[in-house]
């Protein structure tokens, strides 16, 4: 797709999402979820840990879960902006939609992002990056599930520090009825609206939504953060952008338990960046860099089926799903190098990527007797990346050296194939101990196709990975369950870390492929306990990672082309350990408190000097919350702060040797303004960065990203 094209309005969703307030006055359907609250803690339900349902109580691994309440209240951009102060859990990135995950200090590749229990990770993207959550607009969730740790056996690569599942909305409610809504936010002058109108008829269901949004490039507030000052209000560029999402569901239900399902999803952003400081602001005289997506396509089309309540030998339960999805965008990488008064180099890169996958996932499971429930299943995936990419070095007031260009992608045209089986037993041993065991066999193929204007060598690479996990949830007493996992999980190196061969973009060396790139692999223990009464919840999860065969980049000593070469080799062995501790206790008149902590060490265990980790060691989070018991009226209030980071190389970031802490405030509260029949309208509005402090996420700080300043939204929402 053009990016001429591209830019073009999408005025059928906007006249659509025009309409949908008149729409829902009009419908009477069927009501709005009403979540009443009283001093008793819910527990909510879990899929994803074990791909069958469990009370988090109950589940043998170290959960986040996120409802639909939790996205009206907190008004996310995307759902990563759920994660910041969870336990566990942190973020990257700035902007609409480039807020990427960390789960205990784990970024990028080593996260797995699936959208009801399909992969969406990419294999051409960097590893530090991963792929961004954004493509999921908030307004198709019905919630979020994280496991904490990994979760290979039942997903395969990439599930060596987390998983995250987004699972989104299905028509259940016979009759029309769907929601509309909108938010503002000052900080960015945010404007997003969104619509959807669903509902069953006989036996088809259907659901038609989408969403659109813009925001401008917000500022940060002027302050002292480390070495850093800045003087008043400084606008943190490419960080505005606009987007657009839509989203249709077909399903037709065979009878009961079975429903044959199509869904398909498209997502659209323009001038996405990864936002930057002008070093004039704070550093004079260093380097300016830009991350900028000029533009993102990304569409899915998915169909398949489910059927519970078999009565087959083999299976009670089965789920197949075949899909399609195409991610297609371009990347402009640019860097700016003061070299004297007046002269300076500039180097500007540009890509463009279109990956086409193809994917299948075909799951059974069966209980065996009254105590064994086998879940067992096949998977594949098929990614194809076609790669474009132009370089220029231009000399500014530096004499007559004339620009240096080149078109050679530095990522030729390459396939990556995945097949997978896997099994898992589910062993309700005594009425109060269950133990379950897994395994998984994966086998993986790379191959660089032929490619324009790439002159490196063609190459293939494959690997096989066996791992397996194994899990004990013991209740010893009706409040209280201990929880025990230890597992292995793996992550097989992506395009970009087996065929790069090229200059690196900031031009300091030249990286060679290596397709011989064996797969990460990880070990992880957990110890918890989990307590909850009427009143109160609480749960204290101690973890260690070990990841073995860890890929890094690594010198030669060689020269190519008169750079020193560099190229990816498995040598890192890496530990991260840590404690998580949350809770929430219900007070009397509708108020309840929550807080957590967490605290993370990481080591690089063969270089123990060498700076290592992608969070604060530190953060906790604590709210103060009023709920009215018939769901009229809530009120919060939070604080969220993250403990000082000394163990980081000065010569990587402008703040120094230490990356100071930082303590924000924010308020929210939300309304139902009207409830005629069925028919719900709320108003929400919130503040964040109460006391417009300076202070950036652990991993935005060497490429100086500062958070918003004091910023205001609002929201809107009607349901019918």
């Amino acid at each position: 797709m053009s990016p001429t094209r591209f830019r073009s309005r999408p005025s059928w969703l906007l006249a659509a999402l025009a309409a949908a307030p008149t729409l829902a006055a009009a419908q009477q359907a069927s009501p709005d979820s009403v979540r009443v609250r009283d001093t008793m803690v819910l527990t909510p339900i879990v899929v994803t840990a074990t791909r069958s349902p469990k009370e988090v109580f109950l589940t043998p691994a170290p959960v986040n879960v996120f409802d639909r309440s939790d996205i009206r209240a907190r008004a996310p951009n995307t759902l990563t902006d759920l994660f910041r102060g969870q336990a566990g859990l942190d973020v990257t990135g700035v902007g609409l939609n480039q807020v990427r995950p960390v789960i205990r200090g784990q970024i990028g590749q080593r996260i797995l992002l699936l959208a009801d229990g399909q992969r969406l990770n990419n294999s051409r993207r960097q590893q530090d990056f991963g792929e961004i959550p954004g493509l999921l607009d908030v307004s198709t969730i019905e919630r979020v599930e994280v496991v904490r740790g990994p979760a290979s056996v039942l997903y395969g690569t990439d599930a060596i520090g987390g998983v995250i599942n987004v699972i989104t909305r299905t028509p259940e409610l016979a009759g029309l009825h769907g929601d509309a809504g909108a938010r503002y936010s000052s900080a960015d002058a945010q404007r997003r609206l969104s619509a959807t109108a669903a509902g069953r008829f006989g036996r088809w269901g259907l659901s038609l939504g989408g969403a659109v949004r813009g925001a401008d490039d917000y500022k940060g507030p002027g302050g002292d953060y480390g070495n850093i000052s800045l003087a008043g209000n400084t606008p943190v560029r490419d960080t505005r952008g606009q987007d657009w999402s839509a989203d249709a569901y077909l399903g037709y239900r065979l009878g009961a338990g079975r429903e044959l399902f199509a869904r398909y999803e498209r997502f659209q952003a323009d001038t996405a960046g990864f936002g930057y400081v002008d070093p004039a602001a704070y550093a004079p005289g260093d380097p300016t860099i830009r991350i900028l997506y000029p533009w993102q396509v990304f569409s899915k089309l998915s169909t398949g089926v489910r059927a519970t309540g078999l009565t087959l030998p083999f299976a009670d339960r089965a789920e197949a799903t075949v899909y399609r999805q195409e991610n297609d965008r371009s990347l402009a990488f640019g860097i700016s190098i003061p070299t004297g008064p007046g002269s300076m180099i500039d180097i500007a890169q540009t890509n463009r990527t279109d990956l086409v996958t193809y994917g299948f996932r075909g799951e059974l499971s069966k209980l065996i007797g009254e105590r064994v429930n086998l879940t067992y299943g096949i998977d594949y995936f098929h990614d194809r990346s076609t790669n474009s990419d132009s370089n220029t070095t231009t000399f500014v007031n530096m004499g007559p050296i004339p620009p240096s260009t080149s078109t050679v992608p530095q990522v030729p045209n390459a396939s990556y194939r995945s097949t997978g089986v896997f099994a898992q037993s589910d062993w309700r041993v005594l009425p109060r101990l269950s133990l379950l065991f897994g395994a998984r066999y994966q086998h993986i193929n790379a191959a660089t196709r032929s490619t324009p204007n790439y002159t490196g060598p063609s190459a293939t690479s494959t690997d096989h990975t066996v791992v397996g996990a194994a899990s004990a949830v013991i209740r010893v007493a009706d409040a209280v369950s201990l929880v025990g996992t230890v597992g292995r999980a793996f992550r097989s190196p992506n395009l970009v870390e087996r065929f790069f061969n090229g200059p690196t973009p900031e031009g300091s060396g030249y990286q060679s492929p290596n397709p011989n790139l064996k797969p990460e692999t990880s070990l992880n223990v957990d110890v918890g306990v989990r307590v909850r009464t009427a009143r109160a919840n609480a749960e204290v999860f101690v973890f260690q990672n070990s990841i073995h065969e860890g890929i890094r980049i690594a010198p030669t000593g060689a020269q190519v082309q008169g750079l020193a070469e560099y190229r990816n080799v498995n040598v890192q062995k890496l530990r991260f350990r840590g404690i998580e501790l949350s809770g929430r206790l219900g007070l009397e008149a509708g108020f309840s408190l929550a807080a957590n902590a967490t605290r993370v060490s990481s080591k690089n265990v063969l270089d123990p000097a060498a700076p290592l980790g992608n969070s604060y060691s530190s953060s906790y989070r604590a709210t103060l919350r009023y709920d009215h018991p018939r769901d009229r009226l809530y009120a919060e209030y939070e604080l969220r702060g993250n403990g000082d980071r000394t163990d980081v190389l000065p010569a990587t970031n402008p703040v120094g040797a230490t990356l100071p802490g930082f303590l924000v405030h924010s308020v929210r509260a939300g309304v139902v303004i009207a409830r005629n029949g069925l028919r719900t309208q709320r108003l929400g509005i919130g503040i964040t960065n109460l006391s417009n402090a300076l202070y950036a996420e652990f991993t935005n700080v060497s490429f100086f990203r500062p958070e918003p300043g004091r910023s205001v939204f609002l929201t809107y929402g009607v349901t019918f």
